[in-house]
């Protein structure tokens, strides 16, 4: 007689994800660096070239974490552990980004 306590034997637990998903995201990741390739084929300039490089990049990224590493299928705490650092030091950066006009006017003004 089982119980629905009854613990899941080691072999049952391990889940064996289907291949076409690890190929489907290998030829997304193919189309996603063509597209970066793409960047400088049409020489594109300025901020439009760097924002499409960096968000190509980052999702590129995203998808090798999620499917590569296994990331989509763990738990919401180990997530936050992973994606919530790097977030954080994103914003601080950017915080910096946006002072450091300020205190290069201030040394300009004051430190002739």
């Amino acid at each position: 007689m089982s119980t629905a306590t009854e613990a899941v034997p080691a072999a049952d637990a391990h889940q064996q994800h289907p291949l076409g998903l690890y190929f489907k995201i290998w030829g997304l990741l193919f189309l996603l660096s063509a597209l970066s390739y793409m960047v400088d084929v049409f020489q594109l300039q300025g901020a439009l070239r760097w924002t499409l490089i960096v968000a190509l990049m980052l999702a590129k990224a995203g998808l090798i974490v999620a499917v590569f590493m296994h990331l989509r299928w763990e738990r919401l705490v180990l997530i936050c552990v992973v994606v919530v650092p790097p977030a954080a030091l994103l914003v601080l950066a950017g915080l910096m980004v946006l002072e450091s006009d300020y205190v290069f006017t201030a040394r300009m003004l004051y430190f002739r």
